[in-house]
C-alpha cells in the first residue's frame, strides 16, 4: 500500500529496518485527554461514543493530532462480541463493565449465537472504514479484539472480577462447558478481527487481559490454545501488505517462547518482564512491545525520560521494537507527562537504528 505516510509500525512489527523505534500508547484514545471528555460528553455516555462510527473517529484521531505516535488504534472495546450475542452490555459509573446475562451452563453456550460482522457489529466496520479514510495515510491503524478466555471471564463472571471465582469453579467443575464457550469465542473473535482487516485495519492485536490471572497448564489449555486457533484463522495480508498479528497477555512474561510458537508477529509484555531479556528469550522470532510500567507517567518528565532510555538500552540494536506501555494510560495522567514519553522515545531511539 503506497499511500502510508509513516509505517514504521508496521515495518518494527516484521522486524525490518526503522530509522527510530515506533511509539503508540494502549488507551491513548482515553479519559486522560481534555478533548476526548468533551466528546465523550458530547456523545451521552460510552455506548453512545463507541456505537457512533463518526465520533469513535474522532477521540481515535485527537492523540495523533497532539502527538507524533506511530498508530491510531480503533476506539471501541473488547467486550463488543459479548455484546453482540445478546448477552447486554452496560457500564455502571465506577463499576465498569456488566452484563445483564451471565453463561454459566452448557444451554447458555449453546443458546449464544456467533456474530456476524458487518451485521451485528456494522459500527465496529463502519468507525474502521471512516477512520481509514480520515486517517488519509498519516499513520496505520491498529484493529483489536479480546481474548476468548478474556471475554469468557467477562460472560461468565457478568462484569469485572478480582479473583474469577465464577470462572475458575466453572474451569474446574465443568471444563467441557467452558471449552464450548471458548471455542465459540475463538470463532467469532476470528471473524471479527478479519472484518477489521478488509474494512482497513492493518495491524491487529489480541488482548488477553487476563490470561496472567491463570495457572501455568490452564493458560495454555483455556488461553494460549484458543489464541492459537485465531491466529491460525487470521489473513495476513491484505491490500498488498502483511498484517500483521500482536499478542498480548497480561502477566503472561512466563510465557512468551510458547506465545511465539503461535506464528504471531508480535508479542505485548507488561512492565513486569524485563525487555532485554525477553528479547533473548524469543530471538528473531518475533517483535516485542512494550513495555514502560504506565505508573511512571506520574513522575517528572527528566525521569520518564530516563525511563525510555534505560527501556530502549535495555532492548539495545536494531529493529523488533515497538515502544509502549506494559498496560493502558492511566486516566489520571497529565497529558503533557505523556507528551514527554513520546518525545523522549522519539528523540533517544534514533541511535538504536544507525546503520552497524
Amino acid at each position: 500500500m503506497s499511500d502510508l505516510k509513516n509505517d514504521r509500525f508496521l515495518r518494527a512489527l516484521l522486524r525490518q529496518p526503522v530509522d527510530r523505534t515506533p511509539v503508540w500508547m494502549m488507551r491513548q484514545a482515553g479519559r486522560y485527554l481534555p478533548e476526548y471528555r468533551a466528546t465523550r460528553a458530547q456523545a451521552g455516555d460510552f455506548m453512545k461514543l463507541m456505537m457512533s462510527p463518526q465520533l469513535a473517529c474522532e477521540v481515535t484521531l485527537q492523540p495523533l493530532d497532539r502527538y507524533p505516535l506511530d498508530a491510531a488504534i480503533l476506539f471501541s472495546d473488547i467486550l463488543t462480541i459479548p455484546d453482540a450475542m445478546g448477552l447486554g452490555l452496560y457500564f455502571e459509573t465506577g463499576e465498569g463493565p456488566r452484563f445483564a446475562k451471565t453463561v454459566r451452563s452448557q444451554a447458555d453456550v449453546d443458546a449464544l449465537p456467533i456474530p456476524e460482522p458487518e451485521k451485528d457489529l456494522g459500527y465496529v466496520m463502519d468507525a474502521v472504514r471512516t477512520i481509514r479514510r480520515e486517517l488519509n495515510g498519516r499513520v496505520p491503524l491498529i484493529g483489536f479484539a479480546g481474548s476468548p478466555w478474556t471475554l469468557a471471564t467477562y460472560m461468565v463472571e457478568g462484569g469485572s472480577s478480582k479473583d474469577f471465582r465464577a470462572a475458575k469453579t466453572l474451569m474446574v467443575t465443568q471444563p467441557a462447558v467452558l471449552h464450548a464457550l471458548l471455542g465459540k469465542l475463538a470463532q467469532s473473535v476470528t471473524s471479527y478481527l478479519n472484518a477489521q482487516i478488509l474494512a482497513g485495519a492493518q495491524a491487529v492485536q489480541i488482548f488477553d487481559s487476563w490470561g496472567g490471572a491463570l495457572s501455568h497448564s490452564a493458560y495454555q489449555e483455556f488461553s494460549l490454545a484458543y489464541m492459537q486457533q485465531i491466529v491460525n484463522g487470521l489473513i495476513r495480508e491484505h491490500d498488498g501488505r502483511r498484517v500483521p498479528v500482536i499478542l498480548f497477555t497480561k502477566g503472561g512474561g512466563q510465557w512468551l517462547e510458547a506465545m511465539a510458537n503461535t506464528g504471531a508477529d508480535a508479542l505485548g509484555l507488561d512492565w513486569t518482564s524485563d525487555l532485554g531479556l525477553a528479547r533473548q528469550r524469543v530471538g528473531s522470532k518475533v517483535a516485542l512491545q512494550g513495555n514502560m510500567d504506565p505508573s511512571m507517567l506520574f513522575a517528572p518528565p527528566a525521569r520518564i525520560r530516563e525511563e525510555v532510555a534505560r527501556i530502549l538500552s535495555s532492548y539495545g540494536q536494531g529493529s523488533g521494537h515497538v515502544f509502549n506501555l506494559g498496560h493502558g494510560i492511566d486516566q489520571h495522567v497529565d497529558p503533557a507527562h505523556a507528551g514527554a514519553f513520546i518525545e523522549a522515545v522519539v528523540e533517544l531511539s534514533g541511535a538504536y537504528h544507525a546503520a552497524l
